[in-house]
């Protein structure tokens, strides 16, 4: 593939003054117990449009948060372009990032100094590239300096149906080809369906893998995401084998499958580690509204299909009883109605910008900007849009070696923010 360089479209952020006399009574600069720059001036919620639904929040501040302004100058400039639906990336130790393309079912290596783009590299298994399968969600072994093994989720083709199912191989030497690819787990039932496989997958500190499966969508299979013996609709914790990993919470429940770190998911596409607390964070999709961020905590069932905030795309309400709050289901920390639509996340660690430290930043496909979620004490407290004025579905945001943001457009766009 021949090296793309954009000289690109600049996106400067608003140099919004900070000063003591912030809303929130704070000096500028000023950090939460966790080390987190905090913004000292709020601005209107970010949404302006009308809601999906007249539902009320279950605490103040569950949506529609004041909005917040970097405060430091930085750009989004496109890097590289060219690529076939960039979906899941990871940082190779040279500051590289491996990415996967999910329709062509293969992964391509960007080199974000010169916008260089591989070629594709080979060897992996055939993937379901219907509707939203193909290729999707990537890590690399915490020891890939050694072993050069990488592991991946994708839409595995079956005799009956499809799966989401996680794959695993060498990165060759020569990086033209994935060696040995296997495939270590498949979340069941198969199922004949093109939607909402999840796909996000990372490592935890003990050396385990956790993925995200999706409920597929329709209305027979929806109800699986409350069902402990099907793996659809949650978040599985595994070995690098495949296996249920030890100490998962219903690894002694034998009505549950042992690989079950949470339920009651719709369909997970980000998922990352706060950098100082340790804790698990997760974004899916809602339907007609209702998309979700969730503190995720082992065992816990986080509701779907019996509440939400969102409607059915036909704007029918979903229910029976129609609910958005019951006892033994988490709440969402926040929800977005309309919809943020939000698929790869990543928590900002570093100090080129310094009030982004420890801020989520979310990409949103349907609502085309990248959300940047200020969080104090597991509550959002501000929100705001990075590149709106690009236009473009935002699939995955990560930061890279260099610690800057890169982020991946549907369009096959690479992003890179940073200070100015």
């Amino acid at each position: 593939m021949k090296k793309q360089i954009s000289s690109a479209l600049i996106y400067v952020a608003a140099t919004a003054l900070v000063s003591c006399s912030g809303t929130n009574g704070t000096e500028a600069g000023a950090k939460d117990s966790t080390g987190t720059s905090v913004d000292t001036t709020k601005y209107p919620p970010v949404e302006t449009q009308k809601a999906n639904t007249d539902y009320k929040p279950a605490f103040e501040g569950q949506t529609r948060i004041a909005g917040v302004k970097t405060a430091t100058a930085f750009e989004g400039k496109v890097i590289a372009q060219g690529l076939k639906t960039p979906w899941g990336a990871a940082n190779l130790p040279d500051g590289r990032l491996l990415v996967t393309q999910q329709k062509a079912g293969n992964m391509v290596i960007v080199d974000p100094n010169s916008g260089q783009v591989s070629a594709p590299i080979t060897g992996l298994p055939k993937v379901d590239t219907d509707g939203q399968g193909g290729l999707l969600g990537i890590t690399l072994d915490p020891d890939f300096a050694t072993n050069r093994m990488v592991y991946w989720v994708f839409s595995e083709p079956v005799a009956d149906g499809n799966h989401t199912s996680v794959g695993k191989g060498k990165l060759a030497a020569d990086e033209k080809s994935v060696e040995g690819a296997t495939v270590i787990y498949q979340a069941l039932p198969t199922y004949k369906g093109k939607l909402h496989y999840g796909g996000r997958i990372l490592f935890d500190k003990s050396g385990n893998l956790l993925v995200t499966t999706g409920e597929r969508s329709d209305l027979e299979t929806r109800p699986q995401a409350q069902d402990l013996k099907s793996a659809l609709g949650k978040i599985i914790r595994i070995t690098k084998d495949g296996k249920p990993a030890a100490g998962n919470p219903f690894e002694s429940d034998k009505n549950a499958r042992p690989e079950i770190y949470s339920y009651g998911h719709r369909n997970v596409q980000g998922l990352a580690f706060h950098p100082v607390t340790g804790d698990l964070w997760e974004t899916e999709f809602g339907p007609r509204g209702g998309d979700e961020l969730n503190l995720v905590k082992p065992g816990l069932n986080y509701g779907w299909p019996t509440i939400t905030y969102g409607l059915e795309y036909s704007g029918k309400p979903i229910g029976t009883p129609i609910i958005q709050q019951k006892d033994g289901l988490e709440q969402p920390v926040y929800y977005w109605d309309p919809v943020l639509s939000p698929s790869g996340m990543t928590f900002y660690k570093g100090n080129r910008v310094p009030e982004w430290e420890n801020n989520l930043f979310i990409g949103g496909l349907s609502s085309t900007h990248i959300a940047r979620l200020v969080i104090k004490d597991n509550k959002v407290v501000g929100e705001e849009r990075l590149l709106a004025k690009e236009g473009e579905r935002f699939r995955d945001v990560i930061q890279g070696k260099d610690g800057a943001l890169y982020a991946f457009t549907d369009a096959g766009k690479v992003y890179k923010i940073d200070k100015k």
